[in-house]
């Protein structure tokens, strides 16, 4: 039940990223849906891959998204 719960939060999470228009809050948002991946793969009896997905997947590169978006334009056009 738990995991479906996530599946589904996921997916909505996934949706604002595509929609949202201020660069940065989808940076952020990303990032928190990351970290919501890397638990769902801890859900799936899977540690190492979830370490993997916290590490490189939150954490670089939403650090590289919000470096991006800090030397350009904060809205999208």
């Amino acid at each position: 039940m738990l995991l479906e719960i996530c599946l589904v939060v996921l997916v909505m999470l996934s949706v604002v990223i595509v929609e949202i228009r201020d660069l940065l809050h989808m940076a952020i948002i990303f990032g928190a849906a990351d970290i919501l991946l890397a638990f769902v793969f801890l859900l799936l009896a899977a540690p190492d891959v979830a370490i993997t997905q916290a590490a490189v997947g939150s954490a670089l590169t939403t650090f590289i998204l919000i470096i991006a978006v800090k030397k350009t334009r904060r809205l999208e056009e």
